[in-house]
């Protein structure tokens, strides 16, 4: 019989002005509050018995060092850039220095909305993205990115 594996753990990095989610232009955004997907996405993990570690943060260099500091203690991160998606650099590089794939998230289509918000720096980074399903965006991102991992572990 082998060893049972450790149990899994995502990311969930939540970029700049997220924490508004709720109040922050609710005709493209929704009433939801950010806290309200964070419970949908603990939910989620509850039912697919994996962890999670959350944060958001207004600041680039507050996840990249989040990255850093989860490097070996993670499978996987659901990210969703926000204000960094055309200009992260520095969020680019940390994504794709880590060993465990990454899935873009958007609430809205960043492709429907103004030309400028259609490129997206941190794309080329991830292994996918996930966009204008709204909140179901990250539980749709969740599942896919478990389901990847469990794929490559077995």
């Amino acid at each position: 019989m082998s060893p049972a594996l450790p149990r899994m753990r995502i990311l969930v990095l939540h970029g700049p002005n997220l924490n508004l989610f709720g109040r922050r232009e609710p005709h493209i955004y929704g009433t939801t509050t950010l806290a309200e997907i964070n419970e949908r996405l603990q939910t989620l993990a509850l039912e697919l018995d994996v962890d999670l570690a959350v944060v958001q943060s207004n600041h680039e260099g507050v996840l990249v060092d989040f990255l850093h500091a989860h490097i070996d203690s993670a499978q996987g991160a659901l990210i969703n850039p926000a204000g960094l998606t055309q200009h992260g650099v520095p969020l680019h590089d940390a994504i794709k220095a880590m060993p465990f794939p990454s899935i873009e998230v958007h609430m809205s289509n960043i492709a429907a909305r103004e030309p400028w918000r259609a490129h997206s720096i941190i794309s080329p980074a991830v292994k996918g993205t996930v966009q204008g399903l709204g909140p179901q965006s990250y539980l749709a991102a969740l599942r896919a990115l478990v389901t990847m991992q469990r794929e490559a572990r077995a």
